[in-house]
């Protein structure tokens, strides 16, 4: 299989479809631009601490030392009283997560009616005050900027409908351009987008109140049933399109997201509000690129070597490899002990886990909770009671190993690639490391496969509580991105906003 820098460089923006990841061979560096706003790093050691700075170079970062006190009665005084949600959607716009975001869109009609009907730890209803942000990860990279037809998010919020932006739902390949807007018009037939702010918000029961206009009946979820103009919204602003940056960076952008000086976290209706309940939902189906030393990309010490000639040049494996730390491979190919690499070429995760945990939690009072679909083996399995986490499957039955040669299911390689000639080889100079999981859609089809987490992963289940007791407090969800269907993941997200969250009074 004949392979050019051209092509390299197309991959790596998501032009080169293989698998369910869209990176590629990248031939320059990648930009680590810090946006306007000016966070460059919160960590625990001074995240936590009331009036605190952090310093990275020039940039400081201060934060407010005002805390939240809680409020009724039987509250736990260390996480304030509240029923207001925020609710923050990181949602991959990379070339090949079309089917997934259509398929997180279907079920954005089961999110409203499951926060809509929300009952707390003791049966309570909840009746929750939500505000809801639609961000991507796409934070930008030299290397994608000569293809890309937008600017980067870098954490901002999405504030158009999808109709509006169908233009994105078209790959950056000029040769043949992947078209899916359908990933858009199947759940989008015309654009609802919120009022007045960049993000929706309602309030009350039944959602009596909110920033929706009024609009035609709807059924996004083809049940039969119209969905209210609260999901037509969402289902409009939630897909991204698939000509966003291939070195997927969920975690920074995140982060910037909740950056409490960005202008939507400031102001007199922010998105950021004190005393919500903050949940995360990172939606992804490659390993986090959040990159802090951009010369990782021209370090060989972190490339793999293209089987064409046998040279080590980057793509999308840098990330992996610069990230992850893993013993092995064994005779079988399979690694043990991975866990993010400490070497300053990527963001650090305790940049992520000190600012939700020390800054947020501890210092702000804030509930934090997160859900991550992403490249695991699917859930089979869930706790049939609040909060419905994952008890079998999933992260449980997740293996890091090297790709295998042959046919999926006795190799790895999908029929398509498998037939044009795609090898193990390719995939590990690809992606660094295997499929956490492999998407079929129940048609003889599939949807592509997806890179297994780490560092997401961490940063999510550092949010867990440990009681001391033997007992934890869950706060973390992980979910299959090559699930068909998302509406498990939906029921354990507000299962455990229901459990965290304590209501005033």
């Amino acid at each position: 299989m004949t392979r050019t820098l051209v092509i390299a460089s197309l991959a790596a923006v998501g032009l080169v479809t293989v698998g369910c990841g869209d990176g590629g061979r990248q031939e320059t560096t990648s930009s680590t631009t810090q946006p306007t706003t000016g966070m460059t790093s919160v960590g625990p050691a001074t995240a936590g601490t009331a009036g605190s700075t952090s310093t990275t170079g020039d940039t400081t970062v201060k934060f407010d030392s005002q805390q939240e006190t809680s409020g009724g009665m039987g509250c736990n005084a260390d996480i304030g009283c509240t029923d207001k949600i925020d609710l923050l959607f990181v949602i991959d716009n990379s070339g090949t997560m079309a089917e997934e975001q259509e398929n997180l869109a279907r079920n954005f009609p089961l999110l409203i009616q499951r926060l809509e009907e929300l009952k707390d730890s003791e049966g309570n209803m909840v009746n929750p005050d939500v505000q809801i942000m639609v961000t991507t990860t796409d934070f930008g990279n030299q290397l994608c900027t000569p293809f890309q037809k937008h600017e980067p998010e870098k954490g901002a919020p999405i504030t158009t409908g999808c109709n509006d932006r169908i233009d994105r739902f078209t790959g950056l390949d000029p040769n043949n351009p992947v078209m899916v807007p359908q990933a858009c018009t199947n759940v989008c037939p015309m654009d609802v987008v919120p009022q007045g702010n960049p993000f929706i918000h309602f309030w009350g029961p039944g959602q009596d109140e909110n920033n929706i206009p009024d609009v035609p009946p709807a059924d996004i979820n083809n049940d039969g049933q119209d969905d209210s103009e609260v999901a037509q919204a969402l289902a409009c602003l939630g897909p991204q399109g698939i000509d966003g940056c291939g070195y997927e960076s969920p975690l920074e952008n995140m982060m910037q997201a909740l950056n409490p000086d960005a202008p939507w976290n400031k102001g007199g209706e922010p998105f950021l509000r004190d005393g919500a309940l903050l949940a995360i939902v990172i939606v992804t189906d490659e390993a986090d690129c959040s990159i802090k030393d951009p010369s990782v990309m021209n370090d060989p010490m972190f490339q793999e070597v293209d089987p064409d000639d046998n040279m080590p040049k980057p793509t999308s494996a840098v990330c992996w490899n610069a990230g992850v730390t893993c013993t092995g491979p064994d005779q079988n190919g399979v690694y043990s002990n991975c866990t993010s690499s400490a070497n300053d070429k990527l963001q650090p995760i305790d940049r992520y886990t000190g600012f939700l945990i020390d800054y947020l939690r501890e210092t702000k009072k804030k509930e934090v909770i997160m859900l991550g679909i992403l490249g695991v083996p699917k859930v089979t399995e869930h706790n049939p009671n609040p909060p419905f986490e994952p008890t079998m499957g999933g992260v449980m039955d997740l293996v890091y190993r090297d790709w295998i040669d042959g046919q999926y299911p006795g190799g790895d390689i999908l029929p398509d690639e498998w037939m044009a000639g795609v090898t193990a080889a390719d995939k590990e100079f690809d992606f660094g490391i295997g499929p956490g999981c492999t998407g079929e859609d129940g048609n003889g089809g599939f949807t592509g496969q997806a890179i297994p987490p780490v560092r997401v992963k961490e940063v999510c289940e550092a949010l867990n509580i440990d009681n001391g007791d033997g007992t934890t407090d869950i706060r973390c969800c992980i979910e299959s991105i090559c699930d068909t269907d998302f509406s498990a993941a939906i029921d354990c997200l507000t299962g455990i906003i229901g459990e965290s969250i304590q209501i005033p009074g």
